[in-house]
């Protein structure tokens, strides 16, 4: 089984009610698809880590949670799972208030899996062009 780190329960344990079973699931799902998983943190908030890289991350805010996966610009989105359906919500599944705001168990686990292949294949983000976003606030 994949490493757990303290500070992820700590963290599951003092968000708001309703975000608990969100986190609590989504831990274990990430888990049980990658036993080989390890629990990070980062940027304030969880991440899991594949192979040394960031596979995943979740978070719980005042009204809602996020989850996302690193690589996402990279994955095929066949169920249509990581469009953000609201922009004021980080993350790839929008603003999730409840377990019935998250796509079904068998998908994610697939969303989970193709993540790790990515990892698996070398596949690396493309580099930011720092350049052109400095124009593009100019």
């Amino acid at each position: 089984m994949g490493k757990k780190d303290a500070r992820i329960d700590a963290y599951i344990a003092k968000v708001a009610d309703f975000a608990k079973p969100v986190l609590a699931h989504l831990r274990t799902l990430v888990h049980s698809v990658c036993p080989d998983v390890e629990e990070g943190w980062k940027w304030s908030f969880p991440h899991f880590m594949y192979k040394g890289e960031i596979l995943c991350s979740m978070a719980a805010f005042k009204e809602h949670c996020a989850f996302g996966f690193w690589k996402a610009s990279l994955m095929q989105d066949t169920d249509k799972v990581l469009e953000i359906k609201d922009r004021e919500a980080m993350g790839h599944l929008g603003r999730i208030t409840s377990l019935e705001d998250l796509p079904k168990d068998t998908v994610l686990k697939k969303y989970v899996k193709a993540a790790m292949k990515l990892t698996d294949e070398g596949a690396k983000l493309p580099p930011k062009n720092k350049a052109s976003e400095k124009e593009k606030k100019e």
